[in-house]
């Protein structure tokens, strides 16, 4: 597996700095967002000299860029909000597939109008559903058109909130463009180790199939997020869960320090060494 982290986790608002950082951490890839090119996280354009620009320093600094964080409310409460996501989607796709990076990361949202990743009681209401059933098939076609994949990630705090719901959401939508991005923090709040590998474990046999990124942060023993390896997170588990169903992509950090990425790291290249997995260049 590759190791990589959000490319902004390190400050910069051009490429070259941040991936040049990115690989000074210890990282071989990286989750980029369009916020270190100095744009907007989901801009209304991006100029050919900026998808140049990234694809230049990849090179140089030989950091493969795994995929671009496109996250926008796909449930929004307010229509025009998410049909402007949509809009926005398009151009990053766009985008995207010049660099050319294979795959955009979404958040499937909840109903919550000032937070994306804050639940909300009305996820749960078949509206909400039928929204993101809506949304989902838009953004399929937009995928489509560019010959991208979308990553979802299964959150407490979105409509998307277990394994169950992504399973389902896939079989729905019917798209091959449809993937998962698996963060296995986002799957529990406080469990014991024992409860936690079985629902890491079971969101892995559901999804196996479509699994082409694997996140890594970490949970403190009151249930808040915290840095991978700080936490009470079963590292080897969930890796060596990941190579036994087929799974080897990228595993991408994020939700820490810039100063905390070298020791990530370290932390990282370890837990792989002790589920018996070689962390690839």
């Amino acid at each position: 597996m590759r190791l990589g982290i959000f490319a902004k986790t390190f400050a910069g608002a051009a490429p070259g700095p941040v991936l040049a950082a990115v690989a000074s951490a210890g990282f071989s890839t990286a989750q980029y967002n369009m916020a270190c090119s100095g744009l907007e996280a989901m801009p209304a354009a991006v100029p050919a000299s900026a998808v140049a620009a990234i694809e230049s320093a990849a090179a140089v600094h030989r950091v493969a860029i795994a995929a671009v964080s496109g996250t926008y409310n796909m449930i929004h409460p307010d229509p025009a909000v998410r049909a402007l996501g949509h809009q926005r989607l398009e151009v990053l796709a766009a985008a995207a597939a010049a660099m050319p990076v294979r795959l955009i990361t979404l958040c499937t949202g909840t109903r919550d109008a000032g937070d994306q990743w804050r639940a909300h009681p009305d996820n749960d209401n078949a509206g909400a559903w039928a929204d993101l059933l809506a949304s989902m098939a838009n953004a399929a076609a937009i995928a489509e058109r560019h010959d991208i994949d979308l990553g979802i990630e299964p959150e407490l705090g979105n409509v998307v909130s277990s394994a169950a719901k992504a399973r389902r959401l896939i079989d729905q939508i019917g798209s091959s463009r449809l993937k998962i991005v698996l963060d296995p923090a986002n799957l529990f709040e406080r469990e014991t180790v024992e409860r936690q590998r079985d629902i890491v474990a079971a969101a892995i046999d559901r999804l196996a199939d479509r699994i082409v990124m694997a996140h890594a942060k970490d949970r403190n023993a009151a249930g808040g997020f915290i840095t991978a390896g700080q936490g009470v997170l079963d590292y080897p588990h969930f890796l060596s869960r990941l190579q036994a169903a087929g799974f080897n992509g990228p595993l991408v950090t994020h939700g820490l320090a810039a100063h905390e990425a070298p020791e990530v790291a370290v932390f990282l290249r370890g837990a792989l060494a002790a589920a018996g997995i070689e962390a690839t260049p």
